[in-house]
This record gives structure tokens, sequence and C-alpha cells, in this order.
């Protein structure tokens, strides 16, 4: 321990690259954040049903399984640096695309500008994820991880703040206690209004990032493409795939991405059923990316002094057992339990990550890379499945009740069968690796 001590995390050389490549986290954190209301208001504006509404995230999380490997390749071939100048590129392209959605008013538009969009994000992070890890010595990669992944939630703080103030607080439809009982004609000025203030967010968005690029673009950044031979892709895939800590990681992350985006996207849905605006829901949201944060610098530290694995296991199987009290709790206790799963959430991504990836070599890690932000597609499937649950007894929240519990509640069952299926990844990796260590 004390030798991992005299390590530095990040090298005082290649500091300045660290501190540019980290403030993409807080970008695509920003673009998460600012999302996940909108399943929300859409759903109000356009009248869809809450499995309808999760289009949304359909659309932003399934762009990240489609785009990640052939980001990754790109990455391979080319640079870092081109890498994000073209996920920047289509990140500010798909932002912009709310426009014309906005003026079309076509619910497939805006999901296919979420989808572009996340075309970029996913080659930022295919990008940056494995940069970072390479940014010193290996024994620190985990934590160095860590670090650059608690400037994320510092762009969820700012992404929600935008939503609420600027998107929900505005919205007329929200104000309205039977939108879809008014005339057409009073829905659909209504409607026009709406779709213009959830548009003019992404379209400054889409403007800032254009400006993020060009500062990019006119920077210095080291670490190129690799030198030598590059393994092919299908070698590469099968020495990845008969690697159980990876594989497994994979499979790991896919259900943490799934719990994490459950929780943060119907928590609009939750405190609905208990009768708590939209607009007041952004605040508990507030609180739980406040946790979210404090937790990813408390886990930064806490791996100081424990495994990785160990950390995932307490911060995951502790994180279930909050996720089951927002099932068998009722009314506020049950939102707080909602909110405070965010702080053990926190640590998961970038630990599961640096676990999976440990131990590959430059060009497999790569590749590994891409895997690993596929599996964000647990963000898209499994809301959309807890969705359908909730839609059980009709588009509300609170329409049936199965064996006295809410079908609101108990579609929260799903993330709480995830986390605990990552708190088992985590032992396992826990008693893997020290079994290593005695060998």
């Amino acid at each position: 321990m004390k030798t991992s001590e005299r390590i530095p995390v990040v090298p005082m050389k290649l500091l300045v690259p660290f501190v540019l490549v980290t403030s993409l986290f807080a970008l695509w954190g920003f673009a998460n954040a600012v999302t996940d209301p909108m399943v929300q208001a859409f759903k109000k504006v356009l009248e869809l049903s809450n499995s309808q509404a999760a289009w949304v995230q359909m659309a932003f999380y399934g762009g990240y399984f489609c785009m990640a490997l052939p980001a990754a390749l790109f990455v391979r071939k080319f640079s870092y640096k081109s890498g994000v100048l073209v996920g920047l590129t289509l990140y500010s392209a798909g932002a912009l695309l709310f426009y014309p959605a906005a003026t079309t008013g076509l619910f497939w538009f805006f999901c296919l500008g979420l989808y572009i969009l996340t075309f970029g994000l996913a080659f930022l992070e295919t990008t940056a994820n494995p940069y970072i890890l390479a940014m010193g010595d290996p024994k620190t990669a985990t934590q160095r991880l860590n670090l650059a992944q608690a400037f994320n939630p510092l762009g969820l703080i700012a992404g929600l703040m935008v939503a609420k103030f600027f998107v929900l607080d505005l919205l007329q439809s929200d104000d309205v206690a039977n939108f879809s009982a008014l005339p057409e004609a009073q829905k659909l000025l209504i409607k026009s209004a709406d779709l213009m203030v959830i548009r003019n967010p992404y379209v400054i968005l889409g403007l800032v990032v254009l400006a993020i690029l060009i500062l990019i673009a006119v920077n210095k950044m080291p670490q190129a493409k690799g030198e030598g031979e590059i393994p092919g892709v299908k070698e590469t895939f099968r020495q990845l795939f008969k690697n159980n800590r990876y594989t497994f990681g994979v499979l790991a992350l896919v259900l943490y991405m799934g719990a994490q985006i459950m929780c943060w996207t119907y928590i609009y849905q939750y405190a609905e059923a208990q009768g708590v605006s939209n607009s007041t829901a952004a605040n508990y949201q507030l609180g739980a990316f406040i946790l979210f944060t404090a937790g990813r610098a408390l886990g930064t530290y806490l791996l100081k002094f424990m495994s990785s694995g160990k950390l995932l296991f307490y911060f995951a199987a502790l994180g279930g057992l909050f996720t089951l009290g927002v099932v068998v709790l009722e009314g506020s206790i049950g939102l707080y339990c909602l909110i405070t799963v965010s702080l053990f959430l926190s640590i998961m991504f970038p630990t599961i990550y640096g676990i999976a990836l440990e131990g590959l070599k430059e060009e497999q890690s790569k590749i590994g890379a891409a895997g690993l932000v596929m599996a964000i597609v647990g963000g898209a499937l499994l809301p959309k499945l807890q969705g359908m649950l909730i839609d059980l007894g009709g588009v509300g929240v609170d329409d049936i009740q199965v064996m006295g519990i809410s079908e609101m509640n108990l579609s929260f069952l799903l993330p709480v069968i995830c986390l605990a299926l990552v708190a088992m990844y985590g032992i396992w990796i826990h008693r893997k690796d020290k079994q290593l260590q005695q060998a």
C-alpha cells in the first residue's frame, strides 16, 4: 500500500492533457442530465404513454451501442484527438437537429437528433476513458479514472438545472390539470410553444459544443495512434471473450447502466404518483446528483484503502437495499430512498470500467473500451422494459396494485435485480484478485 501511495495518480507532465480530456466527462454528463427529464416532458406535451416516451432513452443510449465499435476502430487507426473532434462534431450536429424537429413537431425527429448526438458521445467516451487509464501508472489507473469521472456529475448538475429552469418550469402543458381534455386548437398552440422550449437548450448546447471543438482543434494533444503492427479485430475479440474479467465486466456495466437510468428517469413518474409536479421532482433529482457527486469523491478516496472489487460490492449491495426500499416503502420515505440510491451508483461506471480493462494490452483496451461503451445500451433497454411494466394497468403511474404494491413501486424490482448482480461481480473480482496476490 505504501508503494502505491508514492505513485502519483496523474504525472505532472500529463496534467494539461488530463485536464482537457477530463472536461469532456462534464460535457457528456450535461447531455445525460438534460435528456432524462425529457422523457416526462415529451410524455406530457405529445400525449405519450410511459412506454412510448421511453423511446427517448432508447434513442439516446441506443446511439452508444451502434457507434461504440466504429468509434474504437476509428481511434485505433487514427488518433485520440481525431476521435474527440469527430465526437464533438456529431454531438453538435445531433443537438442542432432539435431546431427542425421542433418546427415539424415530429417525435421521431427529436429521437433522431438524440440518436446522432449520442454517436458523438460514443466517440468521446470510447476515446476519453482508455486515454485517462493510460495517463500514468497502471496501478493508479482505476483511481485516476474515478478522479476524471468525478467531474461528470458537475455536468449532470448543470444539465439538470438547465432542464428544470429552462424547460420544466416553462412548459405550459404541465400547468394544465387535464391537458388532453383541451380543445385541439388550444392544445396545438401550447404544444408548439412547449416544443420550442424543449428545443432551445439543445440548440444552444450544439453551438457551445462547436466552440469547444474549435478550442480542442487548435490545442496540441499527445498520444497519437499506436505504433507497430495492430492485431486484427477478430483476434482481439477472441482474446477478450476468453477473459472472464472483461466479459462479466461488460455484463455488469449493462446492468449498472440500466439501474442508473431507471432510477434517474422514473424519479419523475415516482414523484407524479405522489402528486408532485415535474418541476418539483427536478429538485429531488438535483439532490440525487449531489449525492452522486459526493459518492464519486468518497469512492476515489476509499480506493486508497480497499480493492476496487470490494468497493464495488459494498456500493452495489447498499444501492440494491435502498432500491428495495423504493419498492416496499410508501410516500416521501420511498422517494428519499430513490434519491439515496445515487450515492451508491456513483463509483460503479469507472470502477467496473477500470476492473474490466485491467491487464489488457493498449490495442486490446481500445476494442475492449468499445465493448464497454456498447454496454451503455442497458440504459436504453431496461428503462423501456420498466416503462412497459408501469403501463401494465394503463398510461397512468398508479393504475393497479400487485400484492398491495403499486405498479410504479413494483417496477423498481428491475434495478434491485441489476444491482444484486453487480454486487456479485464485485465480490467475485475481489476474491479473484486476492487469490492472485496470495499465489
